[in-house]
């Protein structure tokens, strides 16, 4: 550092306070200075600094020893402690080693940077350019028939406000829910410059029908109705080509239900569907022709044409249906074909013996005469007429019968027209709906699938079908609860609403005075054809005064529900072969609900008839005197089947009148045969007591069926 003049205004600079002659640090002593370090002069104020306590003697550093090359190698050298005056040792710098920096300092200083990007100086005309509004209102819009305020706006990209406030100019006063037809929506949106196009959009609740081409249609099994009067035979002809007997069980001899039945013949199948013959059955009938291909009028050959066989008649042309005359009970002395064949004349219905186009086979249900002739008259006709259909589609069909079964649910029996019916399909029947779970045929045997003209009883719908439904098969479960919810909600539109209490003791009366004009009539019944058949009859009942009103009709038990129904829409209930239990009977009676329980259907329709003409003349009321659990069955030989009970109510006395009721549905009504109390033989079990009963003709008692007892009482007319 010799001759090195002074840094700028460090010359004649005192030493550093109280460094003067400060001895060198400990263990300093003797060391040989640094590299390059040689003959230069101590700090100002280290002369004579002792060194560091420890550092005496300590060899230099590994890797240190003459190390050269370092800054101020080429300096000239420090005056070492021989050169000068002082002795001091000459000490080298130790190497400080830097610190880390933090991370929280690294993370300040980071902020720091940032910080300084945002203190810039603001500039007030530094503003974004003003985005060009451009008018989304579309030019031309699609809208349905019906619409609402709402979506109106919404489809015209305006607010609901202007569109209330165009209508209120209008003179139209609406709400933002309110539904606007097409005509004025198209105005609105023209004075709004929007031009609309009108949409018609099918109904949720229409299915397409699908259209099969003429190569995919193959030879299907004739559907043939079996139509005509009443106790002419034609279910007794039914069974004779089924050779079985259904004809025992039927109130009265008459038909209830409406059955399908495939037979085979000669390898060729035939469908059957037995309508019944009573005029009450009109709406069955008419549907019944809808979906058959030939029709067989049954004609009594010692009755002739009586008026429902021209009813007959006319449905078959309605629905322009070949007619195949069977003339029955020719095995009768007083048969007169020929009478029968000259009266058909008097119908448009000319025989071919004749020179006519219509078949007619004489033909006896009792001795199976000539019944193959029948038969074969029937392929006949089918074959002239080409019946086809595809069988490789989605089924369609219609509904012929439906009811509630306790242990299987809703179950309906439908008539596949076109396609095949498979186990898992999705069904849409009116607002019924559901995946197919199984299917039975005819004879009660489990079917996997059902071709077109097969009838087949399913099960899995949501609830019970009108009879004479279509059904068809969708995609999914989805689209059928959507299909289902909207034809319920169109039916729900349609229900009647009415105020006066009424029964039919006074409902004359009050016609008279005129505060009835309508007859609200609830109908329950075991099967679905049943309540359609009555609702049918009750409205051909109407007159000028009067009208007969069904407003719901039923399958299954008279219900609470039933009840609540009828007081509040002053209605009367008919039931037909089913019973109230003893809840609703109480809830009736609380409520003054006038309930009428009917096991044939004459009497229910004379009922309603006499009460609406004042003739009405109850001579006879049934009074419920007891009623019993069947708890369990014996079997005794030469006797029959005898029901162990236990009398839950009342009393049951060995005169008195029985019904046996199973789920609701009255399954017989009859006498009493024997009652017994252990082994001996009583005239009368009171309530609380066990004891055995046996019905007259009747065998087919199964535990948990209740015995029903009652009276007829005769009852004067209260005027």
């Amino acid at each position: 550092m010799e001759g090195r003049p002074p840094r700028p205004g460090m010359e004649g600079r005192p030493p550093r306070p109280g460094m003067e002659g400060r001895p060198p640090r400990p263990g300093m002593e003797g060391r040989p200075p640094r590299p390059g370090m040689e003959g230069r002069p101590p700090r100002p104020g280290m002369e004579g600094r002792p060194p560091r306590p420890g550092m005496e003697g300590r060899p230099p550093r590994p890797g240190m020893e003459g190390q050269t090359g370092r800054p101020g190698a080429g300096r000239p050298a420090r005056p070492s402690s021989a050169a000068g005056t002082a002795t001091a040792t000459e000490q080298p710098v130790k190497r400080q080693v830097p610190e880390k920096k933090k991370t929280q300092d690294r993370v300040f200083d980071k902020r720091r940077e940032n910080e300084k990007g945002l203190h810039r100086p603001h500039r007030r005309n530094n503003r974004p350019p003003v985005k060009e509004i451009r008018d989304t209102t579309p030019k031309h819009i699609v809208i349905p028939e019906s619409i609402s305020v709402q979506e109106l706006a919404s489809r015209m990209s305006r607010k609901a406000g202007e569109l209330i406030v165009k209508l209120m100019n209008l003179g139209v006063m609406a709400t933002i829910n309110q539904e606007l037809d097409a005509e004025t929506a198209t105005i609105v949106a023209n004075d709004m410059g929007v031009t609309v196009e009108v949409k018609v959009e099918k109904p949720l609740t229409v299915i397409e029908e699908i259209i099969d081409p003429p190569e995919t249609l193959k030879s299907r099994p004739p559907v043939v109705t079996v139509m005509g009067h009443v106790d002419h035979g034609k279910t007794s002809l039914l069974d004779a080509i089924r050779t079985t007997n259904v004809i025992a069980s039927e109130a009265g001899g008459i038909t209830q239900h409406i059955g399908a039945y495939q037979v085979e013949i000669k390898g060729q199948k035939i469908t059957f569907l037995d309508t019944p013959g009573h005029e009450a059955f009109t709406a069955m009938r008419a549907r019944g022709a809808q979906v058959t291909d030939i029709a067989v009028l049954v004609v009594a050959a010692d009755d002739g044409i009586m008026p429902q066989t021209i009813e007959a008649i006319n449905h078959a042309k309605a629905a322009q249906v070949p007619i195949i005359v069977a003339i029955n009970k020719i095995d009768k002395e007083d048969a007169h074909p020929d009478k029968v064949k000259q009266e058909l004349t008097e119908y448009g219905l000319v025989v071919e013996e004749w020179g006519g186009d219509t078949i007619a086979v004489p033909v006896s249900a009792k001795t199976k005469a000539n019944l193959e002739q029948l038969l074969e008259m029937i392929l006949l006709v089918a074959e002239v007429r080409e019946l086809r259909a595809n069988s490789n589609r989605p089924a369609a069909g219609t509904v012929i019968e439906a009811e509630l079964d306790k242990g299987k649910g809703p179950v309906a029996t439908v008539l596949v027209a076109k396609g095949t019916l498979n186990v898992g399909d999705v069904m849409v029947a009116g607002a019924a709906f559901g995946k197919i779970r199984a299917m039975i045929d005819d004879k009660g045997r489990r079917v996997k699938k059902a071709g077109p003209s097969t009838p087949v009883e399913v099960q899995g719908l949501s609830e019970v079908p009108m009879a004479g439904e279509t059904f068809d098969i969708v995609s999914d479960e989805k689209l059928a609860r959507q299909i289902a919810s909207a034809r319920a909600s169109e039916r729900k539109a349609e229900e009647a609403k009415q105020t006066v209490k009424v029964s039919l003791d006074d409902l004359f009366d009050r016609i008279k005075e005129g505060e009835v004009k309508e007859l609200n009539i609830i109908i329950k019944a075991d099967v679905q054809g049943s309540v359609e058949a009555l609702r049918q009859s009750l409205e051909r009942l109407s007159t000028g005064e009067v009208r007969v009103n069904p407003i719901h009709g039923g399958v299954g038990a008279i219900t609470e529900t039933d009840v609540m129904l009828a007081a509040a829409s002053n209605a009367i209930i008919i039931g037909f072969n089913v019973r109230p239990d003893s809840n609703t009977k109480d809830t009736a009676d609380m409520q003054g609900v006038d309930v009428r329980l009917y096991r044939v259907i004459y009497d229910a329709i004379e009922d309603v008839k006499a009460a609406m003409s004042g003739l009405l003349d109850p001579d006879f009321k049934e009074s419920v005197q007891g009623k019993a659990e069947v708890r369990q069955v014996f079997k005794v030989p030469k006797v029959g089947s005898v029901a162990g009970c236990f009398v839950t109510e009342g009393k049951i006395n060995r005169s008195f009148k029985v019904r046996v009721i199973r789920d609701g549905v009255v399954v017989h009504e009859g006498n009493i045969d024997s009652l017994r109390r252990f082994k001996d033989d009583v005239r009368e079990v009171s309530e609380g007591y066990e004891c055995g009963v046996g019905l007259e003709r009747f065998n087919d008692i199964k535990e948990g069926d209740i015995i029903e007892a009652f009276i007829l009482e005769e009852v004067k007319r209260q005027l």
